[in-house]
């Protein structure tokens, strides 16, 4: 797991002098943004997403789509106030190549929408791609009827061959691995002749919040979905097939990048205000509020958003993060200047992330002069004195800014390829230092 070699700019880490005190506003979630252009490219009608996120994820997402004949016109809302994407539905279709990046919402949501695409659609990405599990996706398509070519390695690069429409029916799914196995089918059953009835079959389910947000999404467009969390059968989700509506949706800002900079307010005893937070959402980052509390911080959501205040220390934890496994890398680093040892849990799916981020997190932090060990399904960390170095970061967002939380606590820290924040969270480095008045 070494380091890439191609990316070796240093970005040195700012350190804290004092107590934040800042309003950061945090552009739109990823997540609602992929699932809203799958869901727009599918409708029956034109549509408009507003305030999206444009980041590498989601220019990618709409890239892929245009290169199956979906239109998306950006510009100014309908009303003339603030960025809007416009979405123009076609039926999908190929020859098309379709670039992944990294994106695992790329590479799983597209491959049903492909199966629907009169014509065959190519799938590659990043080296990283292709070592991140596809199979639950490919093996679910094939008992629905679709043809794909992967030879056999159930990843990428892989050719779906659309056959213009897709049978659907019942499907067996283990998604033990990547809860988006389960999302990618539900955005497109909606399309599929007889709909679905998907059931997951393995041992555990993680990233919860991240499907029950793609089922709202698709009875805010007007699907109708049976799910376990609304009285249906544990583990089975049925969807009817139906047109699906155009919508003007508005993107709400993504919590999990809010989280360096709540952890900040925590970690030097300040305070951040988050605009727009919403006072209900399936959005895995709005577990923060109640992790980083029970850390040493308070929040209250007030009109002006979420006001986040440090206390001044910093608390260990014990905590299972099986539901919001991508909060980990950010908990990671502030449980490491706390003043008591932690213990993550439930992340053992984390392997399979960006990169391994369980033995990332450990290198890195360790390092610094950390105390972490790797366990079954995540990490125990021990607070020790820690010093500056380079924090690597993969390729991966999130190792990214865990290490800058670690830099304001921490002189001399240098985080090599701070650009990769770019994937959710554009204009990283200039936020972070407009947050500490620099």
């Amino acid at each position: 797991m070494a380091p890439n070699p191609t990316h070796t700019a240093l970005w040195p880490a700012p350190h804290a002098s004092g107590a934040v005190d800042a309003t950061v506003h945090v552009p739109g979630s990823k997540s609602v943004t992929n699932r809203a252009l799958v869901l727009a490219a599918l409708a029956s009608e034109p549509g408009w997403l507003r305030r999206p996120l444009r980041s590498r994820d989601t220019l990618l997402m709409a890239g892929a789509l245009r290169a199956m004949g979906v239109e998306i016109e950006e510009g100014i809302g309908p009303d003339g106030t603030g960025e809007a994407w416009r979405v123009v539905p076609a039926g999908p279709h190929g020859p098309a190549t379709v670039d992944v990046g990294n994106a695992g919402t790329v590479m799983r949501f597209l491959p049903p929408v492909a199966a629907l695409a009169d014509g065959p659609v190519r799938f590659d990405g990043d080296p990283r791609s292709h070592e991140r599990p596809l199979n639950g996706v490919i093996d679910a398509l094939r008992q629905l009827g679709a043809r794909i070519d992967d030879d056999d390695r159930g990843a990428l690069p892989m050719t779906v061959h659309g056959g213009g429409a897709l049978d659907g029916g019942t499907v067996e799914v283990d998604a033990s691995s990547s809860s988006q196995f389960v999302s990618a089918l539900l955005l497109s059953a909606p399309r599929f002749n007889q709909g679905v009835e998907l059931r997951h079959t393995g041992a555990t389910l993680p990233s919860m919040p991240h499907i029950r947000m793609t089922v709202d999404m698709l009875r805010a467009v007007g699907a109708q979905v049976d799910a376990p969390e609304s009285g249906g059968e544990p583990n089975v989700w049925r969807v009817t097939p139906g047109a699906l509506l155009g919508r003007d949706l508005t993107i709400e800002p993504d919590l999990s990048n809010a989280q360096p900079f709540l952890a900040a307010a925590l970690v030097t005893g300040g305070k951040v205000v988050i605009p727009d937070w919403p006072a209900r959402t399936t959005q895995p980052g709005d577990r923060l509020r109640e992790i980083f509390t029970e850390m040493g911080g308070s929040c209250e959501l007030t009109e002006h958003g979420l006001v986040f205040t440090g206390s001044g220390a910093v608390h260990g934890i014990d905590v299972d993060l099986g539901e919001v496994g991508e909060l980990t890398p950010g908990v990671a680093a502030v449980a490491a200047l706390a003043d008591s040892p932690s213990t993550l849990r439930g992340v053992a799916h984390l392997r399979l992330h960006e990169t391994d981020r369980l033995a990332a997190l450990t290198k890195e932090i360790n390092e610094l002069g950390g105390d972490v060990t790797e366990t079954a399904d995540g990490l125990h960390i021990r607070p020790r004195r820690l010093h500056g170095g380079v924090f690597h970061t993969y390729e991966d967002h999130r190792m990214a800014t865990a290490g800058a939380i670690i830099g304001l606590a921490v002189a001399g820290v240098q985080i090599e390829n701070v650009a990769t924040t770019a994937k959710t969270l554009p204009d990283f480095p200039e936020l972070w230092t407009g947050m500490l008045g620099a």
